[in-house]
């Protein structure tokens, strides 16, 4: 395909909102995602909690929790630098932690039915060195710095 063909289809992926576009998220916590890693996951009645290293930080960890229910993907780092999506990435930020997404895959690809019953849903993405946590939910994310062990 020619540059010019790509970039059609890019503006047609975008007209019609298929193009991942990443809206950063501020977590109120500096934290260098590529040292962090996912080190407790608890699904709850209507919702999760996931725990996350907080780098140079033995005795705290971030957790992020959401109270409405959620469909969820884990996925370790070589799933996440392998997957393609239709069209190129719209802002990443290196090293970035917590986006809200429009427009992935992962989001088309889940039940419509259940979108609508627990919707309107977002796609967030919690991105690690080690891994990746995709949640979809009608609820928002909380942050919060934790004791750790607990």
């Amino acid at each position: 395909m020619s540059a010019s063909g790509w970039i059609a289809d890019i503006r047609e992926a975008s007209q019609y909102g298929l193009m991942p576009t990443y809206k950063a998220i501020d977590i109120g916590v500096a934290l260098r995602a590529v040292d962090s890693d996912l080190i407790a996951f608890e699904w709850k009645t209507n919702g999760i909690n996931a725990v996350f290293i907080l780098p140079d930080d033995d005795a705290r960890a971030l957790r992020v929790s959401f109270d409405r229910p959620c469909i969820v993907r884990l996925s370790d780092e070589m799933a996440v630098s392998t997957e393609e999506e239709d069209t190129p990435n719209e802002g990443l930020i290196p090293n970035h932690f917590a986006y809200r997404i429009e427009g992935a895959r992962f989001s088309r690809s889940q039940s419509e039915a259940w979108k609508e019953v627990f919707g309107p849903v977002t796609h967030f993405q919690f991105v690690t060195g080690w891994g990746c946590m995709d949640v979809l939910s009608g609820g928002s994310p909380s942050f919060l710095v934790i004791p750790w062990p607990s």
